[in-house]
């Protein structure tokens, strides 16, 4: 794949300034439009040119240079997207048909777009494939999985060439781009925060869950594996076709051996506190990437638990928490 001219939305989060680094470090040439609302300045790749700037005001900026784009923006809380839906659909679905439009309107032909788990719901069968039932259970996953369908019909009525990734739980880190959220809601960086003192302890949502240990079993992907499958996307978006591929490291791991690799990893003891279940937690979500595989080329390389939590934790000392 010869070098592209990519907009990178949302390239100053976790994921989409990892996916940027790893764009740069493979020649393709890389605009960042993010307009810092959860993103950081210090995430921006050197060597990418930086726009703040809302994805809704893509027009401005796309034009008929860019060979395709890469979409992270959007907000991505749970909680808040049940709490604030109106906000998740006017952002996160508005806003994509916003840069749909430009991209149209520029000529800009390849689209990569940032999907999630969450539009599957609770599964009824693991490992999960891209056949089950789209089912969410919050607004974040519905807004992520009506763009899905947008990206779709636009695929089929103007020869978009599109590739979504629906990515199960992202960890680790890469170089200087790690998880800095504020408020923290994933359980790696909030376990490290306690090995930092940022927290008393952790807190583990229901422990009497049919699994080796009772609680919840997830599927953790490194982001630098993640940000590699972003690269053979581009290289497999087709005209007039929409490609949806789970991630996932395709083995689980509980709350607890979290817990337990976290205190090898960083030497601390981690206290844990019991907590009730949180309504529409799975007991198991385990990804099956089989398609990934077989049409992308891609098998995540960094899939040992105790590499990806310490990876995370040499980010995390280095930057006090990620913040």
């Amino acid at each position: 794949m010869n070098g592209m001219n990519c907009l990178v939305t949302g390239g100053a989060g976790y994921i989409g300034g990892v996916v940027a680094a790893r764009l740069l470090e493979a020649g393709h040439t890389v605009t960042v439009l993010d307009d810092l609302s959860t993103g950081h300045r210090a995430a921006v790749p050197e060597g990418a040119r930086f726009i703040e700037g809302r994805v809704q005001d893509a027009a401005r900026h796309l034009d008929g240079s860019y060979d395709a784009v890469l979409h992270f923006a959007a907000f991505s809380q749970v909680g808040e997207s049940v709490a604030r839906p109106e906000e998740y659909w006017r952002n996160n679905v508005g806003g994509t048909l916003e840069l749909l439009a430009a991209m149209r309107e520029a000529g800009v032909r390849a689209l990569v777009f940032s999907s999630t788990a969450a539009t599957y719901g609770e599964p009824d069968a693991v490992p999960l494939t891209e056949d089950a039932p789209a089912r969410p259970t919050n607004p974040y996953g519905a807004t992520k999985l009506a763009v899905d369908h947008m990206i779709g019909d636009q695929c089929a009525a103007h020869g978009l060439a599109a590739v979504s990734l629906r990515y199960f739980n992202v960890a680790g880190a890469y170089g200087r781009h790690g998880e800095r959220h504020d408020p923290e809601s994933h359980l790696i960086p909030i376990v490290l925060q306690v090995a930092l003192g940022e927290r008393e302890a952790v807190s583990v949502y229901g422990d009497d869950y049919p699994t080796p240990d009772g609680t919840c079993v997830r599927d953790y992907i490194h982001v630098a594996d993640l940000a590699e499958a972003h690269l053979l996307a581009l290289g497999a978006a087709r005209p007039g076709d929409h490609l949806i591929c789970n991630l996932g490291n395709g083995d689980g791991f509980s709350v607890r051996e979290v817990i337990r690799t976290a205190r090898a990893v960083t030497g601390h003891p981690i206290p844990e506190t019991p907590a009730p279940r949180r309504a529409g937690d799975p007991a198991v979500l385990v990804a099956s990437a089989e398609r990934a595989h077989t049409l992308l080329g891609w098998r995540p390389e960094r899939r040992d638990l105790s590499g990806i939590v310490a990876d995370a934790w040499e980010f995390a000392r280095r930057t006090r928490g990620g913040r």
